[in-house]
């Protein structure tokens, strides 16, 4: 039978073991491999599972190991799920694909009711999630802005990402800038993506707010209804949206099939 597993440090309380048994009705193994030790839990991967998600601290590490490296793997510089595969441990990122699922379900929403489509997208923050949102709001020809305390390495990454248009057909639309957390500007679409609230959120208005953290979120629909500048006409969605599409996306590649999304709903 194929096992998965879950490196990381700590990992003690991480929640997908549950939703990997859920989305399988317990068909497969997913252990957590617990360590502090890159190396250790890398080599139990080798010699002992078919795939492993990665979490903080490995995720570098671990992305530095593979052999083949898909798409949103090369435009992130991230990735937190490896699989084995005929040709190598191949690479992936489910932030990215979770997120991007979300992304086209709000624009397939929007295209059926006649309305705006999603133009803009600020993405706050640049760690491993803010880069994925970058990355999926990017590839859907949007104008993104990657806004951060560092300014610095938020342009680096989208210089990075700047390389990608190349790869893009030449009709395609968006773009991709950087700014600091005091230059933000309203958007359709933010994707908030640190683990504090910061005053400057205050002075925007936008469409849609996906907020990364699920297990102590900074905003709330509450929070978005009562700002003055949203006024009411905010849409807020919770981490758990996008742990779900990222569980997912990323569990059939795993397994090649579709896992249970409602049990991973109803599991969380």
């Amino acid at each position: 039978m194929k096992k998965f597993g879950l490196i990381g440090h700590p990992i003690e309380h991480s929640m997908s073991p549950r939703l990997f048994s859920a989305a399988y009705g317990g068909r497969y193994q997913y252990d957590l491999i617990l360590g502090a030790d890159f190396e250790k839990s890398w080599q139990r991967f080798l010699d002992e599972y078919d795939g492993i998600n990665v979490t903080a601290p490995f995720k570098d590490l671990a992305y530095a190991k593979a052999d083949i490296l898909s798409p949103e793997v090369e435009a992130t510089m991230a990735s937190n799920l490896l699989v084995k595969t005929s040709l190598g441990i191949e690479a992936h990122n489910s932030d990215f694909l979770g997120v991007a699922k979300i992304i086209r379900e709000i624009a397939d929403g929007l295209r059926s009711k006649g309305e705006r489509p999603l133009r803009s997208a600020l993405i706050v923050g640049c760690g491993g999630a803010a880069k994925a949102a970058a990355a999926a709001a990017y590839m859907q020809e949007m104008e993104v802005t990657v806004a951060n305390r560092s300014v610095e390495k938020a342009q680096a990454f989208v210089d990075h990402l700047s390389m990608f248009e190349l790869l893009r057909p030449c009709s395609a639309g968006g773009s991709i800038n950087a700014c600091g957390l005091d230059r933000m500007t309203s958007a359709d679409l933010v994707i908030y993506c640190l683990p504090v609230r910061i005053p400057q959120m205050d002075d925007l208005s936008m469409r849609f707010f996906i907020e990364a953290n699920y297990r102590d979120p900074a905003y709330s629909q509450k929070y978005l209804d009562e700002n003055a500048r949203n006024s009411g006409n905010s849409v807020y969605i919770d981490g758990s949206r996008w742990l779900v599409a990222q569980a997912v996306t990323g569990y059939a590649l795993f397994t090649g099939e579709e896992p249970d999304a409602g049990a991973v709903c109803s599991a969380i």
